[in-house]
């Protein structure tokens, strides 16, 4: 190579048009994986965390029970363990079989903070909370209204979240 000789322009600058043109693209494909991320989980799999969610704070109640409350201890841990495994297996399903059909892998920070983070500080306590209710004081009706509000906050936050993705999509 000539040392005072310059190279051809193998790349080439883009005019302004062809600039905008792909940062409108690159925008619009930003705002698409955004809203594909936003989606709600499919019903299915929705229905499978609200039932886990409706089960889990009797089955965690009846680890703090009296030795034979409806079921063994055994029992009950038993249940809240298989129960768990198995949402945990539905979970990867789930993410995957997103992930095959968008080309988006599941992403929760696209999802709005003023949701999410009550939802991250609630859950447990609402989870977990009857439980403690029940063992204080003997009355089965903690885990029934963990049960029930677990499941309704479940629901509700499927329902949230399939209104978003109306409205980034629209």
């Amino acid at each position: 190579m000539e040392t005072g000789a310059s190279a051809p322009d193998r790349y080439p600058l883009p005019t302004s048009d062809e600039a905008r043109a792909t940062l409108a693209e690159a925008a619009r494909i930003r705002t698409s994986a955004t809203a594909l991320s936003a989606t709600p989980w499919p019903t299915w799999f929705a229905t499978t965390l609200t039932a886990y969610v409706a089960f889990f704070p009797v089955a965690y109640g009846g680890l703090f029970a009296d030795d034979r409350w409806l079921l063994p201890k055994a029992a009950w841990a038993a249940a809240l363990l298989s129960t768990t495994a198995a949402y945990l297996a539905l979970f990867a399903l789930a993410a995957r079989s997103w992930r095959q059909r968008t080309g988006v892998a599941l992403r929760f920070d696209v999802l709005p903070k003023r949701a999410t983070v009550p939802l991250a500080i609630g859950m447990p306590a609402l989870l977990m909370g009857p439980a403690w209710a029940f063992r204080a004081t003997g009355q089965a009706g903690w885990l029934a209204f963990g049960a029930v509000a677990a499941a309704a906050v479940s629901v509700g936050f499927h329902l949230a979240f399939v209104r978003l993705h109306g409205k980034t999509t629209a």
